[in-house]
């Protein structure tokens, strides 16, 4: 037997498990504030719901995707990514029916084989949402506004993080934009590598997104979308960064942002943070999928959204020096003078949870300074001590971990004090 993680996993011991836990809070409750609601998807889609919706010339669906036939001979992919699931949802369930628009969010594990590096997993975690149903620039802006403010809140300041922001018009505009960039590539191709060669062939442009230095070089001459831009395109962008300029977000137009998937239209973005991640820094990005939906076989909808790694996350605030601080595993231990009392100490430990407050106590037979150093480890603000005399009394001590004084306390009192000691 091979007692190990499979290569790009990683257990979520205790204290990053709190940290994802902690980061899932805060999304809820700044999400609320938006609008957002809840949505969780399969782990496993039919594939065709990722090669139809990201695209078979992306590198997800090419070299990335667990894909595997089940027992009834049907081909199923562990989900690489979020959006597309969610839209094949919406649709399934008319969650956009009759001119309704729905705004969800979603948080869990992503797949995808490619080779595990710092904050790059093959199973990674993701928090998402996704605005379906409205096609306003404001909408564009409220989504990346709400995206910033939730990195402000887990505590990464907001001058250790770049946004960049682009548009990739749409098929108005876009598909001659496309031709006139893999003319460019094929002029071009003895300065560029491989792969930006052959993606003139399906997908022009990500070779913007090549991380050879060399082609990095050749592309920043190739044209700009932006001048290529349809009059619709052009007012949409300029109306997300006049809403942007009104809220005073400062941004960075990055012409060579194209975002890897293909269902994107019209407005990208990404979060960047100058620590912690090396050159690939993105911690979240997004953008608008006004098409994607169709691909599904139902009504033209307007779409965008967001997705962010939790593990590159965590990197970005270590990086910034923010500590994640978890519940404490108790908040009251419950020592016991001598093991003959474990029945009185057992009820007691009941009684404290029951009346909402985290207890813990030993199971081990540990002496009694073992168990206050116990305590110490779970976080405990107080301890309280069971010993024969006491409970001949019909007493406990309580032991106020932070400033060492101890009182003697009726049993029936003991839980209100506790409540009120913490607070």
């Amino acid at each position: 037997m091979n007692a190990r993680a499979p290569k790009g996993t990683a257990d979520m011991l205790p204290d990053v498990a709190r940290a994802w836990e902690h980061m899932q809070r805060t999304a809820q409750r700044l999400f609320a504030r938006y609008g957002y609601e809840p949505v969780y998807t399969p782990i496993f889609e039919h594939t065709e719901v990722f090669t139809r919706g990201i695209g078979e010339a992306t590198d997800i669906v090419s070299k990335e995707m667990y894909t595997f036939e089940d027992k009834g001979g049907r081909s199923i992919t562990l989900r690489p990514e979020g959006t597309a699931s969610v839209v094949r949802a919406t649709l399934e369930h008319n969650l956009v029916a009759n001119g309704q628009s729905a705004k969800l969010y979603y948080a869990g594990p992503m797949f995808r084989y490619e080779r595990p590096q710092k904050g790059r997993m093959r199973q990674f975690w993701q928090i998402g949402a996704e605005a379906l149903g409205m096609a306003e620039p404001g909408i564009d802006a409220e989504v990346i506004v709400m995206l910033m403010r939730y990195f402000e809140e887990l505590g990464i300041p907001r001058q250790n993080m770049r946004l960049l922001i682009n548009t990739m018009g749409d098929e108005n505009c876009r598909p001659a934009y496309r031709d006139k960039i893999a003319g460019f590539i094929r002029e071009h191709s003895t300065a560029l590598c491989e792969e930006c060669n052959r993606r003139a062939e399906t997908n022009p442009l990500r070779a913007f997104d090549c991380k050879n230095p060399g082609c990095k070089d050749v592309m920043s001459e190739a044209p700009l979308l932006r001048d290529e831009l349809c009059d619709d395109c052009a007012a949409h962008y300029a109306a997300v960064k006049s809403s942007l300029d009104d809220l005073a977000i400062s941004y960075i137009e990055d012409p060579s942002l194209v975002r890897g998937l293909d269902y994107y239209t019209r407005t990208v973005f990404e979060v960047q943070v100058d620590a912690g991640l090396g050159s690939q820094n993105a911690i979240g990005g997004g953008g608008r999928y006004d098409r994607l939906m169709e691909q599904y076989g139902g009504p033209a909808t307007p779409g965008l959204g967001f997705a962010l790694g939790f593990e590159r996350t965590l990197l970005a605030l270590e990086a910034a020096g923010v500590a994640i601080l978890g519940h404490p595993v108790a908040e009251v231990y419950v020592a016991r003078v001598d093991a003959a009392l474990g029945g009185a100490v057992f009820a007691l430990v009941q009684e404290l949870r029951d009346a909402g407050i985290a207890t813990e106590t030993d199971y081990q037979g540990r002496s009694l300074k073992s168990q206050f150093k116990q305590a110490d480890r779970l976080g405990a603000r107080a301890v309280v001590i069971v010993g024969p005399d006491e409970l001949a009394a019909g007493e406990v001590t309580m032991r106020d971990m932070t400033t060492k004084d101890e009182s003697r306390i009726p049993l029936g009192e003991i839980a209100a004090r506790l409540k009120q000691l913490l607070g």
